[in-house]
Order: structure tokens, then C-alpha cells, then sequence
């Protein structure tokens, strides 16, 4: 008698068994799906990311070209007036033999040309008897100066130096008393 009741507890276990592994292998297809579409959808999110970084390059590309074109617009319209100007003191330059009322119109148009200059963030560097600076100067040559209040400082300026709105675009080029 023990032996039937081992046989029906065997084939209970059996039939209990397979349920299981279907189940599990139900849940197993169930997270594999979801694990599936998460990569789809991962995916599609990677690749418009990176077509929506792709198109931002190119169109600041683009910006960037588009400035660089047209950044001396501004500057180029404002001096249009001076050239203007330096066109008609030419033509009075070929009419006229008043030379002192030529010299003060090309003087009045220089005058003229700094001040847009000035405008626009230009500013020129003061360097004359000041102490030396190489943020700011370039020595071209050195010169022996008699008055020691002058050694280290610059003593000629053969080409002036310039900021544009604060910043160095251009040293000064100086000749250095020593």
C-alpha cells in the first residue's frame, strides 16, 4: 500500500511542475518583451537625440558663417560717411588753391574717421613716457637717455597700439630709453 500512495504522490508532484515552468516561462517572455521595448524605445530616443544635436550643428554652423559675413557690415556702413567725405576733399583737392581751408577739411575728416572708430570700442594705447609694459608694448630698439627719469620708459612711439573694447588687438611699438 505504501507503494500507491508514493505512485500518486510522484505524479502529483509531475503534474505540478509543469505549470510552474510554463509560468515562469510566461513571466520569462513577459520581461523579455518589456526589456525589448525599452531598448526599441531607448533606441528611437538615442537616435532623435542625436539628430536633434546633428541639426543644432549645423544650423550654429551656419550662424557662425552668417556672422562672420557680415560682421564688418556695421563698422563698413558707418565709414561709407567718411569716404564721403574723403571724396569730396579730393575733388576741392583738384578745384582749389586755398590750402588752408583744403588742410582743415582732410583734418575735419580725420577728425571724423576716429571718432566712428571711437564708437565702435576703438580706443588707442597712451604709451608715451610711461614705464615699459610688455602686456602692452613691443620694444623695437633701446636708446641711451641722459635723464634717468626717463630709463625703462618709453621715449618714442613709432607705432601706436590699440584696444578694442578692452581688448588688445594691437601692441604698441616703442623705442625704450636706457
Amino acid at each position: 500500500m505504501n507503494d500507491p500512495i508514493e505512485a500518486e504522490d510522484l505524479s502529483i508532484e509531475g503534474v505540478n511542475d509543469q505549470p510552474i515552468q510554463s509560468e515562469e516561462r510566461d513571466n520569462e517572455n513577459v520581461e523579455e518583451q518589456k526589456l525589448k521595448k525599452e531598448l526599441e524605445e531607448q533606441k528611437d530616443k538615442y537616435i532623435r537625440l542625436f539628430a536633434e544635436f546633428d541639426n543644432y550643428k549645423r544650423r550654429t554652423s551656419k550662424e557662425a558663417i552668417e556672422i562672420r559675413q557680415t560682421a564688418g557690415k556695421e563698422i563698413i556702413i558707418s565709414l561709407l560717411e567718411v569716404l564721403d567725405d574723403m571724396d569730396r576733399a579730393e575733388q576741392q583737392i583738384a578745384e582749389s588753391d586755398d590750402k588752408k581751408a583744403l588742410a582743415e577739411g582732410v583734418l575735419l575728416v580725420f577728425d571724423k574717421f576716429r571718432k566712428i572708430l571711437q564708437a565702435k570700442g576703438l580706443q588707442a594705447i597712451h604709451t608715451l613716457h610711461t614705464e615699459f609694459d610688455v602686456e602692452k608694448d613691443e620694444a623695437v630698439s633701446e636708446i641711451h637717455v641722459d635723464d634717468k627719469k626717463l630709463k625703462g620708459k618709453v621715449v618714442a612711439e613709432l607705432q601706436k597700439g590699440y584696444y578694442l573694447n578692452d581688448k588688445l588687438i594691437r601692441f604698441a611699438k616703442v623705442v625704450v630709453g636706457k
